[in-house]
């Protein structure tokens, strides 16, 4: 954030600074006006490009055991473009190297879910999916295991086979 930060005020300096070369090689032909809003131009700009390229800078960063199973697309009534073209601010992947699996119950598997968001913490939530039933629980409360390896106080939430996250946990 602080980096980002820094570069919107050098693209600000930058830009006012062309201006006021150009008007300095055009004999002051420029108004007064110009080099300031050429700096708001160039800030307004650096913002715009850094809210675009963000996710694609998070996504390439990513070791090759996360898949990505969800993006969230931003729209604002304040940044009237993102309708035209929204970008995405935050999504969810499962981590590959972390599922888990009972040899009691051969069609359940613990997965880890990971969020991503732009100006957000990286948050962690386990995951119970069964493959068989196309369901999964969402274990962000903890979880209590039988004996034999069930889960005994998970809400079980019936969803499509083609749901991402039983596709990619199931997938393995």
């Amino acid at each position: 954030m602080f980096l980002e930060l820094i570069g919107t005020i050098f693209a600000g300096f930058a830009f006012a600074g062309v201006v006021m070369v150009v008007n300095k090689l055009t004999g002051g032909r420029l108004p007064k006006w110009a080099a300031p809003v050429a700096a708001g131009a160039g800030m307004i700009g650096m913002t715009i490009t850094s809210e675009y390229s963000w996710y694609d800078r998070t996504r390439d960063q990513l070791p090759d055991s996360l898949t990505i199973v969800q993006e969230v697309e931003s729209r604002a009534f304040y940044r009237p473009w993102t309708y035209a073209v929204p970008f995405v601010d935050r999504f969810a992947a499962i981590d590959a190297t972390s599922v888990r699996t009972n040899a009691n119950l051969p069609d359940e598997r613990l997965v880890d879910l990971y969020f991503f968001g732009r100006w957000a913490p990286v948050s962690k939530m386990p995951v119970a999916v069964n493959c068989a039933e196309n369901s999964r629980a969402n274990l962000a409360d903890g979880a209590e295991f039988a004996d034999d390896g069930r889960l005994l106080n998970a809400s079980w939430i019936k969803i499509d086979a083609e749901d991402p996250v039983i596709e990619a946990t199931c997938g393995v």
